[in-house]
């Protein structure tokens, strides 16, 4: 779905890379930039939107702190060779989600942060999901009903889908979330108006999202986003 990164990958890399190993070790396969022999490294989780896959976030970390380890997750559903999904929509416009195919994927999401975590010996409290689209809405959906899991979420281009609005009420260790939402002006995918409202509905939980306006941007991220999102990560762990 984030074809418009091929552009800004194009804009800012200085050539060619090694296709990134496929690793299978973990409930998810991933991609993985890490320093194994560092402790305690903060930790982003890259999610991807419906109909990509976990190559698509992935180019972001070469714009983002290098003290973090970065790993890229493929969702769980396949659409076809090449296209994943966490979720098969429901309804038109403002979709929701398919109740099973959430729990499913919200498990098997929790499964890989815990198993993550150890591997890389990582605390929850420096995990951070950042998901594009479709993985904007699965970090709220771990993220909100799981607060102890991670330490915080940049939804990019995302909404909260309703089933998960309709099941929250304030909770005291959800307002230790860290919280990053971006969304384009003129987004005709996911409504600007979708990443108001999910800041206006995290502020009733008692959270205080950082919320970015991309004037003029569609259903995609600009190099502006990811400034803004570098700048972000780097106050929470400096």
């Amino acid at each position: 779905m984030l074809r418009a990164l091929a552009l800004f990958m194009l804009l800012v890399s200085s050539g060619l890379h090694a296709q990134p190993v496929l690793h299978t070790d973990l409930p998810l396969n991933y991609l993985a930039q890490v320093d194994e022999q560092a402790k305690d490294r903060p930790l982003v989780i890259f999610l991807h939107g419906s109909g990509s896959n976990e190559q698509d976030l992935f180019a972001l970390k070469d714009e983002l702190p290098r003290h973090y380890n970065y790993l890229s997750v493929r969702a769980p559903k396949t659409m076809e060779p090449g296209r994943y999904q966490w979720f098969a929509k429901e309804g038109e416009g403002a979709y929701d989600g398919n109740g099973a195919d959430l729990k499913a994927s919200g498990q098997l999401l929790l499964d890989f942060i815990e198993k993550a975590r150890t591997k890389f010996s990582t605390d929850a409290s420096k995990v951070y999901l950042v998901g594009f689209s479709q993985g904007a809405m699965m970090s709220y959906e771990v993220a909100l009903r799981h607060p102890e899991a991670v330490g915080g979420i940049a939804a990019m281009g995302g909404r909260v889908l309703s089933v998960l609005r309709s099941e929250l009420t304030p909770d005291e260790p959800r307002r230790a979330l860290a919280v990053f939402i971006g969304h384009g002006t003129v987004d005709p995918i996911i409504p600007y108006r979708e990443g108001t409202e999910a800041d206006s509905f995290l502020k009733t939980l008692a959270l205080e999202p950082e919320f970015h306006a991309y004037l003029g941007l569609g259903h995609n991220i600009n190099a502006q986003e990811v400034q803004d999102l570098r700048a972000w990560l780097e106050r929470l762990n400096p």
